[in-house]
């Protein structure tokens, strides 16, 4: 084989350089590129749907609008009004408030490892995040816009139909503004608490107490916290009536299925951050895990569709100390602080 003609491949492109006067050289392309989603090796590959694929721009362009005000029908919410970087992207309030200072039934959930998961809010009404990405917003409780007033807001906005057009190729639409929220979203993953170094193969990163702990979550028959929380996320993304109440006061699921097995039945949330998250439940009726450990242990309220999982059980105090302990072990203080997620 002549290596001459490959030589001359590699050489051609420089003389061609070397022979432009400075007016020649074409400028730079605005190129968006790929966005490098990185994630604990003990976690699977996150799924990304093949029209949002991750990009620099399409994750920045997210981002501020998930910081933006504009979304909202008075300009006065955003995304992280209820979403709070300081307690994991959950709300600390009971129950989350909207426009014209609405207060909502339902404490909103964390933003964590969403692209792993399956279904959106507690009642599991969004199949997507895309999908999940423009409800908040026509919601009457909590943005109380349309979407048609919000597309218009953006493309008469100073830099919004740019940054749409170099991050989609396209003006701001109802679709672009969803994938743009979502893909942010994406990049919000928890991988760096204790336990996870622990996992890692670090044995010291965990107490004593926080491995009993551990062992009464994922291991032990006692507390049966293992049916639900499980996995890199602790949770099977299911949904379960934990016997709240006797009767039936937020139908849960059932508003979406219709399906009478899903009253008052909620989201399996993932224990990651939890130490940060409070207050905990759907309606954000606990303050303290203390009190979600009681819960559990006194076997719920006896709801007629509570799960079979939620039954009386016996901890000691150590025991419920232990837990305790663990679940706090799950904070990942890295991903609070990181400035990737933070308003700029």
């Amino acid at each position: 084989m002549n290596p001459r003609p490959a030589l001359f491949l590699i050489i051609l492109p420089v003389l061609i350089l070397f022979s432009c006067t400075e007016d020649d050289v074409p400028p730079l392309v605005d190129v968006d590129m790929p966005y490098v989603l990185t994630h604990p090796a003990h976690f699977p590959k996150m799924p990304i749907p093949e029209d949002n694929e991750l990009t620099v721009k399409r994750v920045a362009l997210g981002k501020k609008l998930f910081f933006d005000k504009i979304l909202s029908l008075d300009n006065s919410q955003s995304c992280a009004s209820c979403h709070d970087i300081d307690h994991a992207f959950a709300d600390p309030r009971k129950g989350s408030v909207g426009v014209n200072g609405h207060v909502g039934t339902r404490n909103a959930m964390p933003l964590i490892n969403l692209g792993w998961e399956k279904s959106f809010f507690w009642d599991g009404r969004s199949a997507t995040l895309e999908e999940q990405a423009l409800l908040p917003i026509q919601d009457p409780t909590e943005m109380a816009s349309n979407l048609e007033d919000v597309i218009n807001k953006l493309l008469a906005h100073d830099e919004y139909p740019e940054l749409f057009d170099k991050a989609y190729g396209e003006p701001p639409s109802e679709a672009t503004l969803a994938k743009a929220i979502a893909s942010f979203e994406r990049i919000l993953i928890s991988g760096g608490s204790r336990y996870d170094r622990y996992v890692e193969g670090d044995t010291n990163a965990l107490t004593a107490s926080e491995k009993r702990g551990m062992s009464l979550v994922l291991d032990s028959h006692t507390a049966e916290c293992n049916h639900c929380h499980v996995g890199f996320n602790f949770t099977d993304h299911t949904f379960h009536n934990t016997g709240l109440d006797r009767g039936t006061i937020d139908p849960g699921r059932l508003a979406v299925t219709g399906d009478l097995n899903d009253e008052a039945a909620f989201k399996v949330p993932t224990l990651r951050n939890i130490a940060l998250t409070a207050p905990y439940m759907h309606d954000g009726r606990f303050e303290t895990l203390e009190e979600v450990v009681d819960h559990y242990a006194n076997g719920g309220q006896g709801h007629h569709n509570q799960t079979p999982l939620v039954r009386r059980f016996i901890l000691t105090p150590t025991d419920k100390e232990d837990l305790v302990n663990f679940l706090k072990a799950l904070t990942d203080e890295a991903f609070v602080e990181n400035p990737a997620f933070r308003e700029e």
